[in-house]
């Protein structure tokens, strides 16, 4: 096992004077943001708070919301970051649910609050007057790395939502740092690379872009975009030579014209959706310098599996095997392991398991449960509710989750397997399906889609790939789709219209 540190070391990884963190004003050495981290745990500690008060951020990506994830635990507290694209009623669940001591926020958003929102004693503090004090102090004041025991909670970060009110998932110390290890190993990150992160900074994804590269001594540059050019020009700009993002962002990357814009472009890395195989083919054509990683992750365990870019062309629907430090096992109901090409559950065991759900002891014992007997790991693991086969070389497959699987004409319909084959048509840009209840089939499939607006010539495409059971009952041309606040698809505002939509229709 490697070295385990508390999650503050991580500035020490790097070369003092090597770039840290590039931001829109100056760029941060190594040295410079060990001190910047420190003065913010020191600024911290000022304020009053007990070991442990959790500390949440309302405000997009920049300095404040690349330290905190440090300095929090430096001084003690936990981070709660909150996706900046939230409106008040879900960011007072949040601090409700968190129970957190203060929430630090840009001024425009924290206007948005209202008297009463929290209780009393929370602290609300500007983004801008937080850096301006920091500006004022003085080197001596800033607090050490510490010497936390790893296994102490230092972040709450909370789910998008897709499946009911976004719930706390509670990470450590060790969670993270291996999870930083982990993916800097098998990206091959190096002290030369510069990784844009475009994703959230609530997110695992997107809080690993900034750990996984100061874990190899890199630089980040944090980028709030608004239209997916701006994406291609902050490549461009600041020579970036890693790119993360879920798939309907990727979806729009590819809609560009690039020119050379993407030459510096070493590997990309996709997770939070499965990529198709026309999706691939339009990356491998645009970057075909870059190694693409197809990844598999569920916050619970952070991250469980990725695939060897070698194999990309052969196997780009797979999700390849277990990333350093995890087991991932897929079993039956009853526990015991599948055989080759049968579908069961992934089972993820190891260190990269959370802690848990925040207050929350219903969901905990349901997903968190002992490791099945065949696991060389044991202890608590991950029960995923994820359906996926392993093939005979180990390669693993997704099919769907649990609770997505369509239940039609009694068969059991994977959303995956028909928006793949609707993409695979060249009428459609993006799908997603999603049932509907039905009298007569028990749910009705319904495509969404953003593309070409021809249904004639999608549906005969789709008759000539999918049996009778998988042929959609209504396609709903969108563009575009909603997304939820990581940028992923919005399939509970999608499965609510298609539900109105069919009883429409049925009536």
């Amino acid at each position: 096992m490697v070295p385990i540190r508390p999650l503050d070391h991580l500035p020490l990884m790097g070369a003092g004077d090597a770039a840290a963190l590039i931001l829109k004003d100056r760029v941060l050495d190594y040295d410079s943001l060990n001190l910047r981290v420190g003065l913010l745990a020191r600024w911290l500690s000022d304020c009053g708070f007990a070991s442990g008060d959790r500390v949440a951020s309302w405000a997009a990506k920049g300095e404040l919301t690349c330290l905190l994830p440090l300095a929090a635990p430096r001084a003690g507290l936990v981070h709660v970051p909150i996706n900046p694209v939230l409106k008040r009623a879900q960011v007072q669940h949040i601090m409700d649910d968190s129970g957190a001591r203060a929430i630090l926020g840009t001024k425009t958003r924290l206007a948005t609050l209202e008297t009463g929102d929290f209780g009393a004693d929370v602290q609300a503090h500007d983004e801008m007057a937080v850096l301006a004090a920091l500006d004022a102090m003085d080197a001596a004041d800033a607090l050490p790395p510490s010497d936390a025991d790893t296994e102490q909670l230092c972040a709450i970060l909370y789910t998008s939502g897709s499946t009911g009110r976004p719930k706390g998932v509670m990470l450590n110390h060790r969670n993270l740092w291996l999870g930083a290890v982990a993916v800097a190993q098998y990206l091959g990150l190096a002290s030369d690379d510069r990784t844009l992160a475009v994703l959230p900074l609530s997110f695992d994804y997107g809080q690993n872009q900034l750990l996984s590269a100061w874990m190899a001594g890199g630089a980040v540059a944090p980028l709030d975009y608004l239209l997916a050019r701006d994406v291609a020009k902050a490549v461009a700009r600041h020579q970036i030579t890693t790119l993360a993002a879920v798939p309907p962002l990727w979806v729009q990357l590819t809609e560009l014209d690039w020119g050379d814009a993407g030459q510096s472009l070493r590997r990309l890395t996709n997770s939070g959706g499965a990529l198709t195989r026309l999706l691939v083919a339009q990356l491998r054509r645009l970057f075909p310098q870059a190694r693409l990683f197809a990844m598999y992750g569920i916050t619970e365990a952070f991250r469980s599996t990725y695939l060897d870019p070698a194999l990309i062309d052969t196997h780009p629907t797979s999700m390849g095997k277990a990333i350093p430090f995890a087991e991932i096992l897929v079993v039956r109901p009853d526990g015991s392991l599948t055989d080759d090409n049968e579908q069961g559950e992934l089972v993820h065991c190891g260190p990269l398991v959370s802690m848990g759900y925040w207050r929350d002891e219903g969901r905990m014992a349901e997903r968190f449960r002992p490791a099945p007997p065949a696991s060389k790991l044991g202890g608590t693991a991950v029960w995923s509710g994820d359906r996926l086969w392993r093939d005979a070389a180990g390669l693993l497959h997704f099919v769907g989750r649990d609770d997505a699987m369509i239940k039609t004409s009694g068969n059991r319909v994977s959303p995956t397997e028909i928006e793949e084959a609707a993409v695979a048509s060249g009428h459609v840009a993006e799908a997603c399906v999603v049932g509907a209840k039905d009298s007569r089939l028990g749910e009705a499939v319904i495509l969404f889609a953003r593309g070409s607006g021809d249904d004639a010539a999608l549906r005969a495409h789709l008759k000539s790939q999918l049996p009778n059971f998988m042929q959609p009952a209504s396609i709903i041309w969108l563009d575009p789709f909603p997304r939820n606040a990581n940028g992923k698809i919005d399939r509970v505002a999608l499965s609510q219209q298609a539900q109105d939509q069919h009883r429409g229709d049925m009536a």
